[in-house]
């Protein structure tokens, strides 16, 4: 009689998560846009999320592929550079507003490269894009917040940063609350 030893192990290996890539803006950045974030949830609510740009959207893999996979794409990538166009609204949650980015050749080619890595296939085109705020608002609340970003940080769409780290989060796309989103590796770009 054969125990279940193996076949809890097996199950353990084979337990999918879904993934996504993020790159970082850097730490001079990031308290500027803490606070943007943090003034626009006051008003209009929805969760607390890091600062990032996504590189490769939710994809389901188990751990150890995800590492494998973040490795590769991360040794192939040098700093790039970033630049804001405007700040922006979306049509769902994880889109509501955001900064949209200047979709330079250096900021597609590093999505493609990732999504390469990753076997990722979007069905839409990359938008490059920081998001500020996540929640369900109506097309008039959306518009108000979207004000009230540039109010708060009246330069802001004229923001210019580098990417020189990419980050691994486990990002269940169901948990809205984004309390099961965590970290879970870190990699700094090499520069040019």
């Amino acid at each position: 009689m054969e125990t279940t030893a193996p076949d809890v192990l097996e199950q353990k290996e084979i337990k999918k998560d879904v993934y996504s890539v993020w790159a970082l803006p850097p730490e001079d950045v990031r308290p500027r846009l803490k606070k943007l974030m943090e003034g626009l949830r006051s008003e209009f609510g929805g969760p607390e999320f890091e600062p990032h740009v996504t590189v490769v959207g939710a994809i389901s893999l188990t751990e150890s592929e995800a590492l494998d996979m973040f490795k590769m794409a991360c040794e192939g990538l040098k700093a790039y550079n970033a630049s804001v166009d405007k700040v922006a609204t979306g049509t769902f949650f994880y889109e509501c507003v955001f900064l949209l980015l200047h979709p330079t050749s250096e900021l597609v080619q590093a999505s493609a490269h990732c999504s390469n890595q990753f076997g990722y296939k979007s069905s839409t085109p990359y938008l490059p894009h920081l998001s500020l705020l996540y929640a369900d608002l109506t097309d008039e609340e959306k518009k108000k917040a979207q004000e009230k970003a540039s109010i708060l940080d009246e330069s802001i769409g004229s923001l210019n940063f580098q990417i020189s780290r990419l980050a691994l989060y486990k990002t269940d796309t169901k948990d809205k609350s984004l309390k099961s989103w965590e970290k879970v590796a870190e990699s700094d770009l090499k520069h040019n």
